[in-house]
């Protein structure tokens, strides 16, 4: 089964568009490269990604008959993915395990949701 974990920093809504990490971040991304390694040595990974700030993105709503476009910042956003891991696991729970391994920030959230297989 292949499973998205995404991860959902706190504040990263509202990071820049040029946002680049301090020292804290920078540590902190030297951690995150290690369970990043470790998952990938245990050969559950499919790919790994971050994500620039939502400021960088574009939004494209439907609803009408054309769509209407939106570039970042969105004011109305107060949780933001920031990056993705896409995993082959046995299950739901091996999933948490491997969550609960993240060296993420307090306030941060990483949410697990599995491949529909249709």
């Amino acid at each position: 089964m292949q499973f998205m974990m995404f991860m959902i920093p706190k504040d990263y809504n509202k990071a820049p568009a040029d946002w680049q990490p301090d020292a804290r971040g920078r540590a902190a991304m030297v951690e995150m490269g290690k369970y990043n390694d470790a998952m990938q040595k245990a050969g559950v990974v499919k790919s790994i990604n971050g994500l620039m700030p939502p400021a960088a993105g574009a939004r494209v709503a439907f609803g009408g008959s054309n769509p209407n476009v939106t570039h970042g910042p969105f004011t109305q956003t107060t949780e933001t993915v920031g990056g993705y891991w896409l995993l082959e696991l046995t299950s739901q729970d091996e999933a948490i395990e491997w969550a609960k391994k993240c060296p993420a920030e307090p306030g941060d959230i990483i949410e697990i949701r599995q491949i529909a297989g249709f």
